[in-house]
Formats: structure tokens, sequence, C-alpha cells
């Protein structure tokens, strides 16, 4: 049973033999390379975060949006129980209305989504300029 360990353990450990060994055999920086990679990483931690509050930022504008449209209707509803026949002059005027806020309601949802995704563009976009520079500086040999 000790062989099967060991065996699936050297396994596991090839694919980063054999990038440490590419990395000391073509007297590469593992330390830039390392770095590189935290880089990386830190970058699409920033885009999730980006993206995450970009969401939260949605789910606010949709949970307000339809808060604003039940007491649009609510209003409608008593406006039009009322017995003095003005509830559909009322109906005539709540309509135009409630579309404009309809709308306004989905420029801003899109404005949101639209800012969410270009800041994440925008962080990606960076991280692949740095990250071309950094690859040219880590494959330059030591010298």
């Amino acid at each position: 049973m000790e062989s099967t360990n060991t065996a699936g353990a050297s396994a596991a450990q090839a694919p980063h033999k054999k990038l440490l060994d590419f990395v000391r055999n073509n007297r590469l920086d593992p330390a830039a390379v390392l770095e590189s990679r935290r880089k990386d990483i830190e970058a699409l931690a920033s885009v999730n975060a980006t993206l995450l509050g970009g969401l939260q930022s949605l789910v606010r504008q949709q949970a307000e949006f339809l808060c604003d449209a039940a007491a649009d209707l609510q209003a409608l509803s008593r406006g039009s129980q009322a017995v003095d026949g003005k509830a559909p002059a009322k109906l005539a005027e709540a309509l135009p209305r409630s579309l404009q806020k309809a709308v306004a309601g989905a420029r801003g949802l899109t404005d949101t989504l639209y800012k969410a995704q270009a800041d994440s563009i925008s962080v990606v976009g960076r991280r692949i300029a740095e990250n071309v520079e950094e690859v040219k500086g880590i494959l330059r040999p030591k010298q």
C-alpha cells in the first residue's frame, strides 16, 4: 500500500518538478516566476471583487426598483377604489410616470453592469500588459 501512496504523491508533484527543473536549467529566476503568478492571482481576485461589487449594486437597484413599482401599484389600487370618478385620470397620469421610472431603472441597471464589466476588463488588460513585461524580464537569462 505504501508504494501506491508514494507513486501517487510523486505523480502529483511531477508537473511542479518539471516546471522547477525547466526554470533552473534555463537559468531563470524562480522568485520572479512565482511573483508573476502571485500577481496573476491578485488580479483575478480583484476582478472577482469588482464583479461581486457590481452584482451587489445590481441587486440593490433591482430591489429598490421592485419596491418602488410595488408602492406605485398600491397607490394606483387605492386610487382606483375611489368613487369620485377621477380614477381613470389618475391612472392616465400614473402610467407615463411608471414607464419613465422603469426606463430610468433599466438604464441604471445597464450602467451598473457596464461599469462592472469595464472595470474587470481594465484590470485584466493591465495584468496582461504587466505579464508580458514580466515574461520578457524572466526569459532574459541571468548573467
